[in-house]
């Protein structure tokens, strides 16, 4: 069996009147992230992971944020149109594993909730699935809470 190793990361900043989504959870808290797109930053940084792992480049190249067919597009539908590709040349998931650096909001409640919704999108078990919350410790950025940051790593096994 091959295996390939990707790593993704995304970050964005905290803005009033937009909902905070995180792997397609809407999650309870008073601002949502800036983007093009939703500003899903759990699933940017999974595309990326995913789609280096199996070398087909990243998510700003196949979902520019210069054209507006991607404006406010829901970033769970990119994923699953990247692993559409991932799967096309012969990859499936090993595991998953990503962390969400932020203060607020709290990311344990809604781990499991995320880690449903990517193992569907995903084309996995849950089990195959981290996520976690951690603090920067009130340092930078993420510290302050003017945003939040994901660092998603990605194992991919051969399918044949």
């Amino acid at each position: 069996m091959s295996i390939r190793v990707g790593l993704g990361y995304d970050s964005h900043r905290f803005v009033e009147g937009r909902p905070c989504i995180l792997a397609g959870q809407h999650l309870p808290h008073d601002r949502g992230l800036a983007g093009h797109s939703d500003a899903d930053a759990v699933a940017h940084a999974v595309t990326d992971a995913v789609l280096g792992a199996a070398g087909l480049g990243d998510i700003g190249a196949l979902f520019p944020d210069t054209d507006a067919a991607w404006k406010d597009a829901d970033s769970m539908r990119l994923l699953a149109m990247a692993m559409e590709r991932v799967l096309a040349a012969g990859w499936r998931i090993g595991n998953l594993d990503c962390v969400v650096i932020t203060e607020r909001p709290k990311i344990g409640p809604h781990a499991a909730a995320m880690a449903a919704a990517l193992a569907e999108v995903l084309r996995c078990a849950p089990g195959q699935i981290g996520i976690k919350g951690k603090t920067n410790e009130t340092m930078g950025f993420t510290g302050r809470n003017e945003g939040l940051a994901v660092i998603a790593t990605v194992l991919l096994e051969s399918a044949a």
